[in-house]
């Protein structure tokens, strides 16, 4: 029998750090990011993996009044690039395995650390130990951690991670919030005590799904390893290697998006039912619409455990609701929580009665502003009478639970008709053989735009055009039904099992000749 898993601290594969190690650490780079010139205000990126580095370069970045600028390692070197140049970042720390993609993206002038790939990233990603290893003449983290003194200053106030955002629509945009006052932080943590149930004196036993280079990952796990819970990190998302990660160290908390949940409904009856998960006192998911009948059956299989909430990286989680809640009111992604102000407004600016569809505009009051950086105008235009948008469309029922219809961006107008891709997938994916799939708009000359879905099958099942097209026709509105249907054996996806949308949609926009 394995060894009991510590209460708190970080683990990762078969390595473990203490939460007092952790702090050990942190106060070594401090004095080393110090020593670079790296004060309040400045940028320090991370082009990682999910590994120990990220808390310690996040945790001592923060006691200097620095920004952790986490970085997609998926990007290109001309997008990493493009980050590592905005956020005028005055280091870099990245995993060695990551450093050819980013090496000539690195500004002049911009301190290089590099970090040894770990033994479970190198298993989960089929890497060589060479791939692994830093470079002879590199900068190795480790090493240049132990050369630290401890940093013996104050504490600044905390700014949190500048996250960029997709860049869906252009270059993405550094979410820069301004330093918390006491009574901001006080609100923020009520509201993660809400949305998260973290509280720093109840510490938890959670595991970290998706990448942390996206907010909620990001926020959740630096909280819980704050608060001194345990912080498992998974090396790659996996069905049955999160079930057995939950019962092997008697998790009680996760963070998912709903993409984990259809996946994990795919597994065999005899794979779901061998684990215990009983342990198990409070999931939430977030970052895309959750389809009424997934939710339904993950309550059934895991229990009146799982909830949601919905917020963005600019306003934080606003609106929340229970597994009773969800049942209730299928579709729903809660009521706003205490504190939060949530409204609909229409084009011209007018707030909107329950019931009408329209943009979704939140705010959490008296917590910290923020700027996107070195944009302002761009920030402007998203406020709304003193709220902001992060582009969903939406309504407010007559009870105050706020239901999504689809990112705005997102939204197809085809021949004036208004058409909501997500409520599409959320059909689709109720098709017999259909693993997953993403439905989006695509250039046509009769309607400007028309309907393209693509699916992802089921091993070893053979779907056709017109088979996705009549179970559409079956289950919903013919202008719903989309004219164009694709397959492919892999969509491509984000660690956490996101689909890359608009990786799908561009080519059909650029053979158009227009951008997306």
């Amino acid at each position: 029998m394995s060894e009991p898993a510590p209460d708190g601290g970080i683990i990762s594969g078969s390595r473990h750090m203490s939460t007092e190690e952790l702090n050990r650490r942190a106060l070594l780079i401090a004095q080393g990011f110090a020593a670079l010139g790296i004060g309040a205000n400045d940028s320090v990126a991370l082009f990682l993996r999910n590994d120990f580095a990220f808390f310690e370069a996040s945790f001592a970045a923060g006691l200097l009044g620095a920004y952790p600028v986490p970085v997609n390692w998926h990007y290109t070197p001309d997008e990493a690039g493009y980050v590592l140049r905005d956020c005028a970042a005055k280091a870099v720390v990245v995993h060695a395995d990551l450093l050819p993609q980013l090496r000539d993206a690195v500004p002049d002038g911009c301190a290089l650390i590099v970090v040894a790939t770990p033994p479970e990233i190198i298993d989960a990603y089929g890497l060589t130990p060479e791939a692994a290893t830093v470079p002879r003449g590199m900068t190795d983290w480790d090493d240049w951690r132990e050369s630290q003194t401890p940093w013996q200053g104050e504490p600044a106030a905390q700014r949190g991670s500048m996250i960029y955002t997709s860049g869906t629509t252009g270059r993405p945009k550094g979410v820069r919030k301004e330093p918390q006052t006491a009574e901001m932080l006080a609100n923020s943590l009520a509201m993660a005590a809400t949305v998260f149930d973290l509280k720093p004196e109840t510490p938890v036993r959670t595991v970290v799904t998706g990448p942390m280079y996206h907010t909620a990952p990001n926020g959740y796990a630096m909280l819980a390893a704050r608060f001194g819970g345990l912080v498992v990190l998974q090396p790659r998302f996996s069905t049955e290697g999160l079930l057995a990660l939950i019962e092997r160290h008697r998790l009680t908390h996760i963070h998912m998006v709903p993409t984990m949940f259809v996946r994990l409904l795919k597994l065999p009856e005899e794979v779901q039912s061998k684990y215990d998960l009983s342990s198990l006192r409070f999931v939430v998911h977030a970052a895309a619409p959750c389809p009424p009948f997934i939710k339904r059956e993950m309550i059934r299989w895991w229990g009146p455990v799982i909830n949601e909430y919905y917020g963005s990286t600019e306003a934080g989680g606003t609106n929340f609701h229970t597994s009773a809640e969800a049942l209730a009111k299928p579709g729903t992604v809660g009521r706003a929580i205490p504190g939060a102000v949530v409204k609909i407004f229409d084009d011209e600016g007018r707030e909107l009665g329950p019931n009408q569809v329209g943009t979704i505009y939140t705010r959490i009051l008296g917590t910290a502003d923020f700027t996107y950086h070195g944009r302002q105008s761009e920030r402007d235009e998203i406020e709304r009478s003193g709220l902001i948008t992060s582009g969903d469309m939406g309504l407010i029922d007559d009870d105050g639970y706020l239901f999504l219809r689809d990112r705005k961006k997102d939204m197809v107008i085809s021949g004036g008709v208004n058409i909501y891709p997500a409520e599409i997938e959320a059909v689709l994916l109720q098709m017999p053989g259909v693993r997953d799939c993403a439905v989006f708009g695509i250039p046509d000359e009769e309607f400007g735009e028309s309907l393209c879905a693509y699916i992802e099958p089921d091993d070893g099942i053979a779907l056709t055009q017109e088979d996705v097209r009549a179970f559409s026709r079956a289950n919903m509105a013919g202008f719903k039904v989309p004219k164009r249907v694709e397959f492919s054996k892999s969509l491509p996806r984000e660690d956490s099992g996101k689909i890359f949308k608009r990786k799908l949609r561009e080519p059909f926009w650029a053979d158009a000749g227009r951008s997306i």
